[in-house]
């Protein structure tokens, strides 16, 4: 078991429209994060996950997950699972 303290978390102003909260694990393969995005995020283009696969919960708000086939809508308790280098954009 590992526990991420509030305290060792990292914040991250990654563009005008997004700011995430990384909780770091020992583990290569999973970390978390709470991202807060208002807008599109990356502004032009596609986020990456290189090393490992991405599993998203929808807080609050409304949007958009963005890859480079089309635009999926998500909302409030949906649930994203993003597979290792799946190219994608956020709009919220």
């Amino acid at each position: 078991m590992q526990i991420v303290k509030y305290t060792e978390i990292r914040k991250m102003a990654l563009a005008s429209s997004a700011t995430v909260w990384e909780y770091d694990t020992k583990d290569a393969k999973i970390s978390g994060a709470v991202a807060q995005i208002n807008g599109r995020y990356p502004e032009k283009g596609f986020a990456v996950n290189e090393k490992s696969k991405e599993l998203v919960f929808v807080l609050s708000g409304n949007g958009k997950v963005i890859t480079p086939k089309g635009g999926n809508d998500i909302d409030l308790g949906d649930e994203i699972l993003l597979d290792t280098n799946e190219k994608y954009a956020w709009e919220g």
